[in-house]
């Protein structure tokens, strides 16, 4: 047990449940405490003195705190105990996560065979309603059948399977942080108990061509991903370099030069996108062999302000590439050229 939990709430009706019991008993590491107690607030406000952290209120509706330790990624949630322990656990989602352990005895409370559950590998609801009460419970569900390697007992999943139109209740920003912690696997699990579709996603060939989630979530959501999820602007631009990604005729370097062009710095994982891996190693040494500064800068053409100069560097950048040009001098020579063209 937390050694800080049983100085400030050893005395009192104190409880860690939920995923903090969960990963202990898995030996997963255990950066997050869930902590039932009588009064939140002020044991969040004094754990957060004592031993440093930032105090947040979680949640109005159900009084609960949480502390942000200063220095580590842990975070600390303190709930209402409520009606007592046995209230608070008939409230989880699924057993294994309905384990509370007492702060100051130690005492391990499973009123729902929690444990047997997590030993056995087995995702089981604590009720039927439980995704009724918070439909994230859904995507939870499989999320942990994906990261533990275990599975739903058939009850479950026939609740889930009936519940599954309640997918698309949750907030976008939770429903994204689910989605980015799936396997390919989880995807495809998703699909088969049919909650995938109702977010808007489809199963991709590409599913496996490159280990990472934001790479998952373009193939999964394709064009819709932007209005479906509220993701990042560096997610929206790296999903924008890669739908924009057209598969190399053939690995000259002005054809690399262009769709390095068109994607970098995602050219690599563009080439996992339009199915092209055997070039990653000429994308590699094209990327090796960037010269460490331009012929000629915009302000040395003598040019007008505007797109054209855009235009001609990228010209005198492409030709470079491809070996046609060298030299400064070169450079603007084709910028005399191109620059008529454009007049």
């Amino acid at each position: 047990m937390d050694e800080r939990l049983r100085e400030l709430l050893g005395d009192e009706d104190a409880w860690v449940v939920g995923g903090a019991i969960r990963d202990q008993l898995l030996l997963r590491p255990v950066l997050d405490l869930d902590v039932s107690c009588a009064e939140p607030r002020d044991a969040a406000n004094r754990f957060a003195r004592r031993f440093g952290g930032s105090v947040f209120p979680l949640s109005e509706r159900h009084g609960a705190w949480r502390v942000v330790v200063d220095g580590v990624q842990e975070t600390v949630d303190f709930t209402p105990v409520g009606d007592g322990i046995d209230a608070d656990l008939a409230t989880r989602d699924f057993t294994f996560n309905a384990i509370a352990v007492h702060v100051g005895t130690g005492a391990t409370h499973d009123p729902h065979d929690g444990r047997a559950d997590l030993d056995a590998g087995v995702i089981r609801a604590v009720s039927d309603s439980i995704f009724l009460d918070d439909p994230l419970r859904l995507l939870r569900a499989v999320r942990f059948e994906d990261e533990l390697g275990f599975a739903m007992d058939a009850e479950t999943e026939a609740l889930l399977r009936a519940s599954a139109a309640l997918v698309t209740k949750p907030a976008g920003e939770r429903v994204l942080a689910e989605l980015e912690r799936l396997s390919p696997a989880g995807y495809r699990r998703l699909d088969e108990v049919g909650l995938l579709a109702p977010l808007g996603g489809r199963l991709d060939e590409r599913l496996d061509a490159l280990d990472d989630p934001g790479f998952r979530l373009v193939v999964v959501f394709g064009d819709d991903l932007g209005r479906r999820l509220p993701i990042s602007n560096g997610l929206r631009r790296y999903a924008a370099a890669l739908r924009r990604a057209r598969k190399p005729d053939d690995p000259s370097p002005r054809t690399i030069h262009r769709f390095r062009r068109a994607t970098e710095p995602w050219a690599l994982d563009a080439l996992a996108f339009v199915g092209a891996p055997e070039l990653v190693g000429v994308v590699e040494a094209a990327r090796h062999a960037d010269p460490p500064a331009p012929l000629v800068r915009g302000d040395e053409l003598g040019l007008e302000p505007g797109p054209a100069i855009g235009r001609i560097l990228d010209a005198i950048g492409e030709e470079r590439a491809a070996g046609t040009i060298s030299t400064r001098d070169e450079a603007l020579a084709l910028a005399r050229e191109l620059a008529a063209a454009e007049s």
